[in-house]
């Protein structure tokens, strides 16, 4: 491996539980990488590696090309920023700031200049004086970003930093985290549950599950090219088919035969022979709900359901749509709504159809990822757990 930041084959056990089993990434020089998945799986304790609180049971951490391994924390070149800031409460924003530098007995001038410098970054010249019980909560992670970075750490660690705050809040931390990355250029790994913040923020993502990492890539490639039902369930919603390749069409696209549903078409990237298990997922928002039947086209699937919940959510609209044991998510954006336009009502009949290049077939499927299936709407919650079906999810 060649990354700035690399985990080569990391594990980390406590007692029978696998915190940690074998991971390995590389993380590249000023990226913004981060871990993502359901707590327990691991995340965490990577970042507790890398900062020296916890010792891998096997591998190597290496960062810069220098093995981590016998580095107690406070000589390691990273600073953490944790969940609930832990900023001094008796100190002034400044001294918070100040801190590392005054440790360290750095001169008094040099200390001026690079507080003045943070303060700048993170626009917080005026509440300087304050102490963190007189700040907001967004103020209070942004006084701690620049307490870690005013030691000039090679490596950022992040550790859920917006969980505490409200939603709008977080909102706008996220574009100043990406501001403030941009501005200093240095490399931050970042830990978090929240796939909205991972998408929005990372060059690339790790995608975690039970210690292991499902898949590494771009928010695009995440998204859009799941290779499992773990992060194709994790990440967004989608809908799964499972089926049999009854035909190779045309070499690039094959015909699947699945239970209950018409025949489907997709992209056989995967190569799977005629006979072979498919297992095919397909986003929401990719799939199209109409009264009429689409115009036909050999590369279009088309199905006739009937609609069992609409949610309106102003910027688009959710839709369940059933086919007889199966229940399909659709998301329709609203690029025009006119209000004159009959929408699609509860009960209708309706097509849903999408692109057959816009599912894709899964490397890997387990059933035990059912629970990260999309809920039905609030209100019918309860309904659906009373009354289980076999379903599309």
């Amino acid at each position: 491996m060649s990354g700035f930041l690399v985990f080569e084959d990391v594990a980390k056990h406590y007692g029978p539980i696998k915190a940690v089993d074998g991971c390995s990434l590389e993380v590249a020089r000023g990226e913004f990488y981060s871990l993502l998945g359901p707590s327990g799986c691991g995340k965490t304790t990577l970042l507790r590696m890398v900062a020296g609180f916890e010792q891998p049971d096997r591998g190597r951490i290496l960062l810069d090309g220098k093995d981590l391994s016998d580095l107690p924390p406070n000589r390691r070149k990273v600073n953490t920023i944790f969940q609930n800031y832990a900023l001094f409460p008796h100190l002034t924003v400044y001294e918070n700031i100040a801190f590392g530098l005054r440790v360290a007995r750095r001169p008094a001038a040099e200390v001026r200049a690079e507080v003045d410098r943070m303060l700048a970054l993170i626009q917080m010249e005026d509440q300087a004086h304050k102490r963190p019980d007189q700040i907001s909560g967004g103020q209070k992670q942004r006084v701690a970003i620049a307490r870690a970075l005013i030691n000039k750490p090679q490596v950022l660690l992040l550790d859920e930093p917006l969980a505490a705050l409200d939603l709008k809040l977080r909102q706008r931390m996220l574009i100043e985290l990406d501001l403030i990355h941009d501005e200093v250029g240095i490399t931050f790994l970042y830990v978090t549950h929240d796939q909205g913040e991972a998408m929005s923020l990372s060059d690339h993502i790790a995608v975690m599950n039970a210690g292991k990492i499902e898949q590494i890539g771009t928010p695009t490639e995440i998204y859009e090219a799941p290779r499992t039902s773990f992060v194709a369930a994790f990440i967004g919603d989608t809908n799964f088919f499972e089926g049999t390749v009854r035909e190779t069409l045309d070499g690039d696209y094959v015909r699947l035969a699945v239970e209950g549903l018409p025949d489907l078409v997709c992209f056989n990237d995967k190569r799977i022979p005629p006979g072979g298990r498919v297992y095919l997922s397909v986003r929401p928002e990719k799939l199209r709900i109409t009264r009429e039947p689409p115009t036909p086209d050999p590369r279009r699937n088309a199905i006739e359901t009937t609609v069992e919940d609409v949610v309106y959510l102003g910027s688009h609209t959710r839709y369940w749509a059933r086919i007889g044991e199966y229940r399909l998510a659709v998301q329709q954006q609203h690029s025009r709504y006119l209000l004159d336009e009959k929408p699609i009502v509860w009960k209708e009949r309706a097509w849903v159809s999408w692109h057959a290049d816009d599912g894709f077939m899964l490397e890997q499927y387990r059933e035990s990822d059912e629970a990260l299936m999309s809920l039905p709407p609030a209100e019918d919650a309860g309904e659906a757990a009373a009354k289980p079906e076999k379903r599309v999810w």
